[in-house]
Order: C-alpha cells, then structure tokens, then sequence
C-alpha cells in the first residue's frame, strides 16, 4: 500500500475558506460524477435495447447469428460495473460535501443538536460530567467528535472524564498540533462507509478474537471434509440421472439405477455429518455475528492509517503498532469482512441447498477460525490504536476550526490555575472573556452577583476548559497555566424521585464525594484532629482538587445555609484544594472573612438602560452592590411595589435579628457538632 509521508503543510490556514473551497470542489466533481452516470445510464440503456431487437428477430427467424448478442451484452454488464464505480465515487462525494457543510456549521456555531451525544457515556455520579454539559445536545462531546467507531468515541470520552498527566498531556499535545492541518485524513476517515457510526463492539471484538477455539474437533472437520466430497459427487450423480431420465444422456439401466442409490445414500450420509457439526458451526457462525458486525469499517480505517507517516512520538508510537509480518492489520480485517459476507449469505435459498451437499458450514466455521487463532490476538491493539488515534484527529479537527485558542502551560506543583481572558470554549465568539487567578492567595473565589449575571457560565467556563486542557486539547483564554488538578462541580443538581432524594441530600452528598477527593489537612499543634475527620481520606495519588460550587446549599433555610456554606468552603480550603463558589446572598460574601488572604469577593453586576436588564459579565473585585430579582420579576409581568411598604420593612428588620441571633457563635458550633 502506497504510504504518505509527512509533508510541510500550512499551520495557519483560515477554516472557514479552506471548507468552502473544498466543499465547491467536491460539488464539482459530485456533478461531473453525475453526468457520466446519466451518459453512461442513457448508452447502457440503448445497448439493451439493441439486445433486446436482436433476441426478438433471433427468435423470429431473421437470420440474425447468435453471436451478435455478444457485443451488445457484453457491453451491459461492463457498463453496469462503470456505473457501480461512479455510484460508489458519487456516494463517497456526497459524504465529503456533507463533511464540509458540518464544519461551516460548526463554524457559524449552528452544530448543537447533529453528530454524536455520548448519551452512553455519560455518568450521573460523575463528579463534573453533568454539570459542564460533557454529553448531550449542545455538550463538548458532541462539539468534539469526529470518531466514526465505538472505541475511539469511547476514547475521547474518556479522556474528558479521566484528566492526563502533564507528560501525557503533552504528549497529545504533540500529536494533535501535527495532526491539525491534515485535512485529507479527516475528510478519508469521515466518508468511510455511510453516514452512520460504526457499531463496532470494541469490547466483544476483542474477546471475541482472544477466546479459545470453538470448532476444534480433527474428527469433525474430517468428517466434515469427507461429506463434503461425497455430497459434491452426489450432486454430479443427480445430475446425470435427471439427464438420463430425460433422455439427453444415454445411460444404461443398472448405471441409472446405481446413480440414484448413490444420491440417496449420500444424502442420508451428509445429512447426519450436517447434525453432528451444526452445533459447533453455529456456535462459531454466533460468535462472528454477534461481535464483528459492521467490522468493515474498522478495516477502512485501519487502511487509511497504514497509509500516514508521522514524526511526533506518540502518533509514530501509535503507527508502529500496525507494522506487523506478513499481511497488514487493514487486509486482514478485510479479509474477516468477506468471511462475515459469506456468513451472511447462508441464508440465501440457493446457498443454503448448494451449501447443503458440499456442507459449506465446515469450511466456513474452519475458514473463520483460521482467521481468528490467526488474527484475533492482534484486534485489541488495532482497536486499541484506532480508538486513541479518531480521539487525537477529533481533537486536531477542533483545533484547526479554532485557531485562536492556545495550548495550556501544565506543570507539576502547588494547586494553581492561572488564566488570562479565559471564556466558555462552546459559546459564539462574542462572549466576554475574564481572568481569573487561584494560586493559594487567593485559594478561593467568592462569586457574588444578581440573577442572570453569569455567575454559573463562569464556573463552567474554567471547568469546562480544565477539562479541555488535561484532555490535551487547546482552550478559549489568552493564556492559561495550570498544575494538574482534579475538578468536582456542584452546579446542576437534580432531585431524584426514584432514589428518594431531595434537591439538597443530593447536593450535599455531592459536597461530600467532592471533599473525599481532597487530602485531609495537617493536624495543628494543639488539635490533632479536624472538624472534617469523618471526610473519607483521598487516594495517595489524588490530585488537588478545582471546586466549582454555584449557590451552596440554597435548598435550605438562611442561617443553616450560612454556617453550613461555612463549614464546606473551609474544610476545602483547610485540605487543599482551590477553586469558585457562586451566590447572590450577600450575607454568604462573608466567608471571606475568616480566610484571610486565602479568599477574596468578586462579582458580576448589571444595570438598567432605557428600561432593559444588561449585562456586561466583566468580572470586578469586591461584593456586588445590588440584586435584580424585583426588577426581573417586574420584567416578566409581575406586579412588585417600587418601595417596601413600614409593614414590610418592619418584618425585614425583625427576620434580620432572628438571624442574627441564630448566627451566633454558639449556635453555629451546634450546627456543626449536627
């Protein structure tokens, strides 16, 4: 096979000019493709009827020789396999125009709702999967995408849920920026087969080709064998006895005679060896249908990658896993695709009498277990390679339609996250980007502001890009300096009526589970122990951990809320980890306090022009000034008073001394001894 070596090809290219070149050119040849299957259609079609006046006068008496039909005839079936290649070309351009409209989709930010959701993948316990929107209409799965099988989707969601090491991060990195101006080979991969994904089960596949022999027997395949030639015979001897039987061939009595015994005893015979073998033969015809389904599109994309050279050291790592002895990895999956086809056919009416006298199944269930004590071993790795390899060329398609996005800088150390105008990688290019700094002074971000502010999006923008940057992708900020980090989010939770549970039991067991993978903190000298002691311990091996909280605790009552957002923003702080917790409860702002220079109040405002709510989402230090709650109320149609009325004042200032009191440092000890 003719391989493609590394070429010096433009890094800087504009994504939305190289796809609508490329899409007109597809256009173009999609027609010219066209118009020679309606040329040729129109010529095969007046060869049949030439064909079809030289039968009629043939059979008429014309005196036409038999001989003329030949040309004629010949030219159909050879016009009819011109008219399959240009059906296939044709089909295979509609993909590449289809290929290219997605792209100018992604690129007018019109993708949400097309392509792959990863619904599969997607886990409710899953710390930060939900939250940051990883799967699902509109989610980064399925703005990232371009896997046409199981196991390379199954990769690259992986990789979001499971962040990489630096080196590994790096690593991708690597491979993803020489992969980004290969368009070729994203185009190759993307019109294979049809538009569908693969059904590929990776998993059964290679179990499938790992497990012990099924149709091993020497006996049977003898037997097998031996039928095979006594019901070829047969079929011969049936033959002449009908030929005879009708006079077309002179046979005598006692040969006529021996030739029907004969039928009818191989008959008997390949019948009872088709009983005995059947059992192990479906066993083995069971196990290829069930795990090799739609393998053939495994093997186009095996083929497509035996043709690339690479020069960075994991995609070179990656490619050498397909350099075996003898057969290449592509040739051999296609050689399993045919035996999946002649599996299939034993369902056709004339395969299954034909294959009765020559007992097919035998060499069928022998040919596929050749193949798979030959090649099964290997399907692992190829599947294995061809996963993580549609994972990186997903990511380089991303790259390559966002030029503007940078690499993150991830280095081993104290919790850090550093980003300079870092904004959500999913929204439109108009979208108000913010720095944001945690670096132990400050440990922890109090994000205050009124409804609608942006409070929520900012928390998964930094998740969202996280995930991006230890995934070994590029992220939307100017800059971004990171140390491996783990993310727990609390932003969308849900009640379960089906578990039993609240908006709150489950917001506070996901403050739990985000606090178990944080590392206890160092006992002081006059208390060995902690307030969080019944936290479960992290692994050795946990990183530091990005919290991400929106509203702590509104499920519940003021003051518990208070001293319970208390109790939760601290016990993350005291073990470590950094991060952003959102409210529009002012009185939450006064967490910071008790930190010191490990916290700090920001916030989100807004304000009222010509009588409409805007919003500038520019980040700012300090606590917000107002709320907007009324004003958005009023928006809406609400009847609200433009001013609080003695009556309502008087009951906010007697709220106010309740909780006051209720705050008190003895009752906040209660609420925490509970």
């Amino acid at each position: 096979m003719k391989e493609r070596t590394p070429a010096s090809r433009p890094t800087e290219q504009d994504p939305r000019t190289v796809y609508q070149e490329r899409r007109a050119a597809r256009r173009t040849a999609h027609a010219a493709a066209e118009r020679r299957h309606h040329a040729i259609g129109n010529v095969r079609l007046l060869l049949v009827g030439i064909a079809a006046e030289l039968g009629i006068g043939i059979g008429g008496g014309a005196g036409y020789s038999a001989w003329w039909l030949l040309a004629p005839v010949a030219g159909v079936v050879w016009l009819g396999f011109r008219l399959d290649r240009i059906e296939t070309e044709r089909s295979r351009l509609e993909r590449a125009i289809a290929f290219y409209d997605r792209g100018l989709a992604r690129l007018d930010d019109a993708w949400a709702g097309t392509g792959e959701r990863g619904d599969g993948f997607a886990d409710p316990k899953h710390l930060y999967a939900a939250d940051l929107d990883l799967f699902g209409d509109g989610s980064l799965f399925q703005r990232l995408c371009a896997a046409r099988t199981r196991r390379g989707m199954a990769t690259l969601a992986d990789w979001l849920l499971s962040p990489a090491a630096p080196a590994v991060v790096r690593a991708r990195q690597a491979a993803v920026e020489e992969l980004t101006p290969n368009l070729d080979l994203r185009e190759d991969l993307a019109v294979l087969g049809d538009d569908a994904r693969a059904a590929v089960d990776a998993r059964a596949l290679a179990a499938w080709g790992a497990a012990p022999p099924a149709f091993d027997s020497p006996a049977l395949l003898a037997a097998g064998r031996v039928a095979s030639v006594a019901g070829t015979l047969a079929l011969a001897a049936g033959f002449a006895y009908a030929l005879a039987a009708g006079r077309s061939l002179d046979l005598s009595a006692g040969v006529q005679s021996l030739l029907g015994w004969y039928f009818v005893a191989a008959v008997v015979g390949v019948a009872f060896v088709q009983l005995r073998i059947q059992p192990a033969a479906a066993q083995v015809f069971e196990g290829i249908d069930s795990a090799a389904r739609h393998v053939a599109l495994l093997g186009g994309v095996l083929a497509r990658l035996e043709m690339e050279r690479f020069r960075a050291p994991r995609l070179a790592a990656l490619r050498a896993r397909l350099d075996v002895a003898g057969e290449p990895p592509s040739r051999q999956v296609a050689r399993l695709t045919r035996l999946m086809e002649q599996v299939d056919s034993r369902h056709n009416a004339f395969a299954r009498l034909f294959g009765f006298f020559v007992v097919w199944d035998v060499h069928l269930a022998h040919a596929v277990e050749r193949w798979r004590l030959a090649s099964g071993p290997k399907l692992g790795t190829w599947l294995d390679t061809v996963g993580e390899m549609e994972a990186l060329v997903s990511l380089a398609g991303y790259r390559f339609e966002r030029p503007g996005d940078v690499w993150p800088e991830l280095a081993d150390g104290p919790p850090r996250f550093e980003a300079e105008d870092i904004a959500h990688p999913l929204l439109n290019a108009k979208a108000v980007a913010n720095d944001v700094l945690l670096d132990g002074r400050p440990q922890v971000l109090v994000l205050s502001g009124s409804n609608m502010s942006g409070k929520s999006t900012l928390l998964r923008a930094i998740g969202v890009n996280t995930v991006l940057a230890q995934a070994g992708a590029p992220v939307r900020a100017r800059r971004l300096r990171m140390s491996p980090l783990a993310v727990g989010a609390s932003i969308r939770i849900l009640d379960s009526l089906q578990d039993g549970s609240s908006r709150f039991h489950a917001e506070i067991v996901r403050l739990r589970a985000i606090l178990a993978r944080t590392s206890p903190p160092a006992p002081s000298p006059d208390n060995t122990s902690s307030r969080d002691d019944a936290a479960p311990d992290a692994p050795p091996d946990a990183l530091p951990v990005l919290f991400l909280i929106d509203e702590c605790l509104h499920g519940t009552n003021s003051h518990d809320r208070r001293i319970g957002a208390d109790a939760v923003v601290r016990s993350l702080v005291e073990r470590g980890a950094v991060g952003l917790v959102t409210t529009h409860d002012l009185a939450l702002t006064a967490i910071t306090d008790a930190l010191g220079p490990r916290a700090e109040n920001v916030h989100f405002t807004d304000h009222f022009t010509n009588g409409k709510l805007r919003f500038d989402y520019t980040l700012r230090a300090g606590v917000v000034g107002k709320g907007n709650a009324l004003e958005l109320m009023r928006s809406v149609g609400f009847d609200i008073p433009s001013r609080v009325t003695r009556a309502q004042d008087d009951c906010l200032k007697g709220l106010s001394a309740t909780v006051g009191e209720w705050a008190s440092p003895e009752n906040e000890d209660a609420w925490r001894d509970l």
